[in-house]
């Protein structure tokens, strides 16, 4: 079982940038068709300043977190891990160019099965470059226990 002590714990802050290629790969891997995440013309005509991000591409954003230490930490092994999911919030646009810093930290750990399975529940705040907030990601790992 994963230690509750590490509840609260903050992960190293992280900074992406949403690359316009990016952005529409993503679009189009999820089947997007709306021509304001595809097509910069398209956007501005909508009144948007660039492409905006797809609804859920923060998360894939979150994959490029440089450091995984934060795993070993809490004695997580890869191969035992799945995706439990994932939730998001949003107050703001985020735009292709924008710089988004996460703030993470560990929100709650529980245990389910007697024990055989772990649930990290992850929370990250995302600002942009001008350190708005642009939206509240909640995501959870599971960890099966060995």
């Amino acid at each position: 079982m994963i230690d509750k002590q590490h509840i609260g714990m903050q992960l190293p802050v992280f900074r992406a940038t949403a690359e316009a290629g990016q952005l529409r790969f993503f679009a189009k891997s999820i089947g997007e068709t709306n021509p304001i995440y595809l097509d910069e013309s398209a956007a501005r005509d909508a009144g948007h300043p660039g492409l905006p991000l797809p609804p859920t591409f923060l998360f894939s954003l979150e994959f490029q977190i440089p450091s995984n230490a934060w795993r070993e930490t809490l004695g997580i092994v890869t191969s035992r891990i799945l995706h439990g999911e994932e939730s998001f919030s949003y107050h703001r646009m985020a735009y292709a160019g924008d710089t988004l810093q996460f703030e993470t930290h560990i929100a709650d750990i529980y245990d389910k099965k007697g024990g055989a399975l772990s649930f990290v529940v992850r929370a990250s705040r995302v600002t942009n470059q001008r350190g708005e907030h642009v939206a509240d990601l909640r995501s959870i790992l599971v960890h099966k226990n060995a």
